[in-house]
């Protein structure tokens, strides 16, 4: 079954402020922290994110491409990936509204997004 809206999951290094502001224009976004997965490794973290359905929200890009391209070539999905850039907390939840507002679920299965 097909979802209409992107959940989000925020990976450790990611200020739970993002979440908050997420949550607040009415969308799901879940951290590390809320679920207890601090300190998971992220090819964990990535599977805990596909399995549940969530995007997953990081500034770790090197080690989440890699993923990426594994997950491509042995086949497997994952629900996006959305590498952020160092801005403001405001300025990225700013940022993951809009690709949330313009983008469902189904479009981001395997995508990655840089904001």
């Amino acid at each position: 079954m097909s979802k209409l809206f992107i959940e989000i999951y925020l990976d450790e290094n990611v200020h739970v402020l993002i979440a908050k502001i997420i949550q607040s224009h009415g969308f799901k976004a879940v951290t590390t922290q809320d679920v207890g997965r601090k300190g998971a490794s992220d090819p964990a973290q990535l599977q805990y994110a596909a399995e549940r359905g969530y995007a997953i929200l990081t500034h770790n890009r090197t080690d989440f491409e890699e993923l990426a391209a594994e997950y491509f070539a042995s086949g497997k999905n994952h629900c996006g990936i959305v590498i952020l850039a160092d801005n403001s907390p405001q300025e990225i939840a700013r940022r993951m509204i809009s690709i949330l507002n313009d983008f469902t679920a189904d479009e981001m299965t395997n995508q990655i997004i840089y904001i």
